[in-house]
């Protein structure tokens, strides 16, 4: 069937929806992707972070 991506909201201020489109701009990519890209990076560091301290989520 392939990825499938549910559809989601999120509300967020004009001046931080710009910094992103700028920044998925310099990245070629849309802003969504960008959203996507840094939401899995900020994840990915606080699971490793998480994971070397001995803390659980």
């Amino acid at each position: 069937m392939g990825d499938y991506y549910t559809p989601f909201s999120l509300r967020i201020p004009e001046e931080l929806l710009e910094r992103i489109k700028a920044r998925a701009k310099k990245n070629c990519r849309s802003a969504n992707k960008e959203i996507e890209y840094m939401l899995t990076q900020y994840l990915d560091m606080i699971h490793d972070g998480t994971e070397q301290s001995g803390s659980q989520e």
